[in-house]
């Protein structure tokens, strides 16, 4: 299981920075994106939440990230700070109705950033 934690774990960050992409993509051509924008986010919400899963499953078997720095960051990087941010983006793009999607791509960059630290930190690479 903690290879498929792995691999999942490479898909997040790319598919946050696919979106981001997407987003700034569609903004500069002052055009709201497609359906596929708003299906993409919904796959990446709900992959985050069984990559969640699936490292509580791995901590309860008792294995933890190779990092050497304290455990904690990738839990903090990977799962609870993207949550937080998708919440944040949620509440905000219900406000700004008319670009939802410049902010939910902003909420992407920041979760690419996130999840890529959340990679290097159970990787041992940063």
């Amino acid at each position: 299981m903690s290879e498929v934690h792995r691999y999942v774990g490479w898909a997040i960050p790319i598919g946050f920075a696919v979106q981001f992409l997407w987003a700034l993509y569609t903004y500069v051509r002052k055009r709201p994106p497609h359906d596929w924008f708003w299906s993409l986010l919904g796959i990446l919400q709900a992959v985050v939440g069984i990559q969640v899963v699936i490292g509580v499953i791995l901590l309860v078997s008792g294995l933890s990230p190779n990092g050497s720095g304290p455990a904690w960051l990738h839990y903090a990087y990977g799962g609870v700070f993207p949550a937080l941010v998708l919440v944040v983006a949620h509440r905000w793009a219900h406000r700004l109705k008319e670009i939802p999607w410049v902010v939910f791509g902003f909420a992407a960059f920041v979760n690419a950033g996130l999840t890529a630290r959340a990679l290097m930190t159970g990787l041992g690479t940063g």
